[in-house]
């Protein structure tokens, strides 16, 4: 099957399904010499487990990654880097009503379509369980990018109409792993939680904005005409599981601006300044902030009664049984890092290529 790889010279194969024996991949690409900290990795991956607090879902994973080949000795050797994560708490039996059954604004129809076939215990391949190989892929990533000096901080801004008001520059991104829905503004958060509580207490779900900073991004990444910074970057978020949108820095804003407004984002500066800026310009990195956000869907499965249909095209009432997620936001913020630190690491690889 096409599509289960990401990037071209750091390149992500990732395999396995959420109730399946494990999932897992190969790095293939990164380069030799990274101080390479499993622990720094089992952090990341800690951040995007279930059952880590109570507004998400209550599936115990320990998702303990085994690093199985490209390291040694604490650095990567510039061989493929091959990991397993296994699966522990599958439950599958919680889905055996779903064999038979399509569950709206999941994949279930879609890949019946595409493939004749599907696992129908917590969507397969689909189910977002997949995401834990790309935060693997992401925290080597962002070894590789440290040395660069580049940092990668993404945080919740929004929960349904629940936001922040203030800029990132205004915020301490510190902040953002001092609570369970990793939004830095304190008071902000509180709101955040109680919704999401709410809404799981109602059997529903909401969704909102994850947004990402990025800095200390060296000028010049990006890749003309069809491989521009900002179009990679969006392709690697949308290919999240339920992302809807994505927008550079003020993006939909900017349609309400005259030209004249709009350039005071994009004028070039003799040196790269930190705050305030668009940070790609033609498709390739100023040296600026790059900041953008991630429109993330209120999640599909809820515990309510919903109107779909079944395998021979009769409408049926789905009752959703087995554990979700609320609000996906918490823990899709290192999934975001993780994504857009490997778009990062493979543009710096691929840079280096540009001049003799």
């Amino acid at each position: 099957m096409a599509g289960n790889s990401f990037g071209q010279l750091y390149k992500l194969i990732t395999y396995g399904e959420s109730h399946g024996a494990a999932i897992g991949g190969v790095i293939d690409g990164c380069p030799a010499g990274i101080e390479m900290d499993a622990e720094l990795v089992q952090k990341e991956l800690d951040r995007r487990r279930p059952g880590q607090s109570s507004i998400t879902t209550p599936r115990s994973e320990s998702d303990i990654v085994e690093l199985l080949s490209g390291v040694f000795e604490g650095k990567t050797t510039g061989a493929p880097i091959g990991f397993i994560i296994r699966n522990g708490n599958q439950r599958s039996a919680d889905y055996d009503h779903l064999k038979d059954v399509y569950r709206p604004g999941h994949a279930d129809h879609t890949w019946d379509a595409k493939f004749g076939f599907r696992d129908h215990r917590g969507g397969g391949r689909s189910s977002a369980r997949e995401t834990a190989a790309r935060v693997v892929g992401g925290a080597i990533a962002k070894a590789f990018l440290k040395h660069l000096g580049v940092s990668i901080k993404a945080y919740v801004s929004r929960v349904k109409d629940i936001a922040i008001a203030a800029n990132y520059d205004a915020l301490d991104l510190n902040k953002i792993e001092n609570n369970m829905v990793r939004c830095p503004d304190e008071q902000v958060a509180l709101q955040m939680i109680s919704l999401i509580e709410e809404a799981k207490r109602a059997g529903d779900s909401v969704g909102g904005i994850v947004t990402c900073v990025c800095s200390g991004v060296p000028r010049g990444l990006g890749e003309p005409v069809f491989d521009r910074l900002d179009a990679v970057l969006a392709h690697a978020m949308l290919s999240i599981n339920a992302t809807k949108g994505f927008e550079m820095y003020k993006g939909f804003d900017s349609t309400y601006l005259y030209g004249s407004e709009n350039n005071r984002y994009q004028t070039p500066t003799p040196e790269p300044v930190a705050k305030g800026q668009a940070g790609i310009a033609g498709g390739i990195s100023t040296g600026e902030d790059i900041v953008f956000n991630v429109a993330f869907k209120p999640v599909s499965t809820i515990s309510k009664p919903q109107q779909t249909t079944d395998i021979h095209g009769d409408e049926v009432t789905l009752e959703a049984k087995g554990r979700h997620d609320p609000c996906v936001l918490p823990r899709a913020v290192p999934i975001v890092e993780a994504m857009a630190a490997m778009v990062l690491a493979d543009m710096v690889l691929l840079a280096r290529a540009n001049k003799i």
